[in-house]
């Protein structure tokens, strides 16, 4: 036979109608079971493979989930995913990764393919959550469940991490350890898990009552190449910071590679602190003190969420927000 063996061949190599093929694949309980072995037999025999995608598509949904990561080379976003896949395996379902680079307009873009692909639910980390198309999707009939950050309870289901406690742990850390010149790395601070955590430090020198300088470098986006940038800029300003603390580990990361090919020594000339201890922090030359996010878990809770309101007849939405937890390494040794 040529070309891929269809329906209609299956059901004349097992001298049975197409209906009952039809029924065998899709509602087998309905069909003998002398029947359905003569049919798996001759699906056996001919290699036969459902087109399901056609299938799913006349039904008005497919067994895919959507996941819009903001930065796929960001191994905390591969954890995420980790987690994604694991549960979505356990359900029979496929996940389609979309990498939004921190653009708008790819954000936009690959939402409009996921509801063209009509999948049953879209996990998204947004740069922008007030985006006309996360709506969109939703007024469908698509469930959108955010990671990563808080959404509104009225609309959406949506697992995050305490970023504002992170921040104030990764300075409350470094204020013990003696530092009064503290330097946070990272950006843009249209990111609100950026602010967030910006903020969270400035809540805790404050707190403290003690006579602290914060300043900040922005980057324009939270990879090694940002934080290398950022501490070019530091090294060569002439007035080093005691202590940096930066949004994410990649930044840190960045940040200590270019302090170390400027001569400075880390922690003794400046202390580094990260966020999400990422595998590569405690394997770094100067191992790194990071704020550990529970990463595959929150992308298995987010999963979970999702697929519960696919599901369920009445559905309430909620909100579930980890907390973090510092991982002291010798980095950020105290002065």
């Amino acid at each position: 036979m040529a070309g891929a063996p269809n329906i209609r061949e299956v059901a004349l190599r097992a001298g049975v109608s197409v209906g009952t093929v039809s029924n065998v694949l899709n509602r087998p309980e309905l069909v003998a079971e002398q029947t359905r072995e003569r049919v798996h037999a001759a699906i056996a025999e001919l290699g036969f493979v459902r087109n399901d995608s056609a299938r799913q598509l006349r039904v008005g949904r497919s067994r895919t989930l959507g996941l819009v990561v903001l930065d796929v080379a960001n191994p905390f976003f591969t954890d995420v995913a980790r987690g994604v896949e694991d549960l979505a395996n356990q359900e029979g379902l496929a996940v389609i990764l979309c990498n939004t680079d921190e653009d708008p307009r790819k954000q936009s873009s690959h939402l409009d393919l996921l509801a063209e692909m009509r999948v049953q639910g879209v996990l998204i980390n947004p740069i922008d959550a007030s985006d006309g198309r996360i709506k969109t999707l939703r007024e469908r009939g698509t469930p959108v469940v955010l990671f990563d950050r808080l959404g509104d309870p009225t609309v959406e289901c949506s697992v995050a991490v305490d970023d504002l406690l992170g921040g104030r742990l990764a300075a409350q850390h470094l204020i013990d350890s003696g530092h009064r010149r503290i330097l946070f790395v990272g950006g843009p601070l249209t990111l609100r898990q950026v602010q967030e955590r910006y903020d969270g430090a400035v809540d805790a020198i404050e707190a403290s009552g003690a006579d602290i300088e914060m300043g900040a470098v922005t980057t324009p986006a939270l990879n090694v190449v940002g934080g290398r940038m950022a501490g070019d800029q530091i090294a060569a300003s002439g007035d080093l910071p005691s202590a940096v603390f930066c949004a994410n580990d990649l930044v840190a990361l960045g940040v200590l590679q270019a302090l170390t090919h400027a001569g400075l020594r880390v922690p003794a000339d400046v202390a580094i602190v990260g966020y999400d201890d990422i595998d590569f922090a405690a394997a770094a030359a100067v191992p790194l003190t990071s704020v550990r996010q529970p990463r595959q878990l929150l992308g298995r809770t987010a999963a979970e969420l999702l697929l519960a309101e696919t599901t369920e007849a009445e559905h309430t939405h909620r909100q579930v927000i980890f907390e973090p937890e510092l991982i002291v390494r010798d980095s950020s040794a105290p002065r």
